[in-house]
């Protein structure tokens, strides 16, 4: 009988721990394409032309506009992709996007600043401070922690991302 009570127990322990894990599967349809409405705050993860998911999300400080330079608070526009996976981010989890590419540095080299760099998609800060409001990252795309779990789980390293106005 002591035994049945430990293994049910263990059982237990081992469920619940299971579903706190910030590490989900996927095993439904490749996600193709991310794209990203700056405007309307939708991200759409696609399969060809079927969406899969949608969200909405926060952005930088300063949402309107093109990022140019590093600091102006601003998401960037255009054609990446997804290059980079950081399990042990300062944001719950998050997946890098290829900015700066070509044209990006060209532009920020003529206004003799930076570019910036290291945009993502990410969840909520580990430390739980914020600023209020909606647009509060650096330039990044900013979903809630449940959604990061899902899209993490989804969106591998190489897929297109088209992040419109």
């Amino acid at each position: 009988m002591r035994f049945l009570k430990v293994m049910i127990v263990l059982v237990l322990a081992f469920g619940i721990a299971g579903c706190s894990s910030k590490f989900k599967t996927y095993n439904g349809p490749t996600v193709t394409q991310v794209v990203v409405n700056k405007g309307q705050r939708q991200m759409l993860l696609m399969h060809r032309n079927k969406v899969l998911k949608e969200y909405r999300f926060g952005l930088g400080f300063a949402p309107t506009g093109d990022k140019k330079v590093r600091g102006d608070g601003r998401t960037p526009e255009g054609d990446y992709f997804i290059d980079r996976r950081n399990p042990n981010s300062q944001f719950y989890l998050s997946i890098g996007i290829s900015y700066p590419n070509a044209q990006d540095i060209a532009e920020a080299k003529a206004l003799g600043r930076s570019p910036g760099g290291d945009i993502f998609i990410h969840g909520r800060p580990n430390n739980r401070k914020r600023r209020r409001g909606q647009d509060w990252t650096a330039g990044c795309i900013a979903v809630t922690n449940a959604e990061m779990r899902d899209i993490y789980a989804m969106v591998r390293n190489g897929t297109p991302i088209r992040i419109n106005p």
